[in-house]
């Protein structure tokens, strides 16, 4: 079964996604913005999610992690707890 790891950011508003993506992208650090902004527990550890199998997350969520491209930030990904930024680290 595939497995990967990855890091996210949730928020509230696809408008704060979208804002906090712009800023990552000019820059600033996926992993300090997390723990500023994130409302998952992960944000604590820079949205480190650790290491999971395809199938252990929302759809939406595993649609990104098993075919997004490795190190890009993706979203805004619509689930059922809000809007996520994802960044998948590797992947096997």
């Amino acid at each position: 079964m595939p497995r990967a790891t990855a890091r996210h950011i949730l928020v509230d508003s696809e408008a704060q996604c979208l804002d906090l993506k712009k800023q990552i992208e000019d820059g600033a650090d996926f992993g300090k913005i997390a723990q500023q902004y994130s409302k998952c527990p992960s944000g604590r550890s820079g949205g480190d999610l650790g290491e999971f199998s395809q199938g252990q997350m929302v759809p939406e969520f595993d649609k990104v992690v098993f075919s997004g491209e490795l190190n890009k930030v993706h979203g805004p990904v619509k689930t059922q707890f809000g809007y996520h930024l994802l960044e998948v680290t590797s992947r096997s």
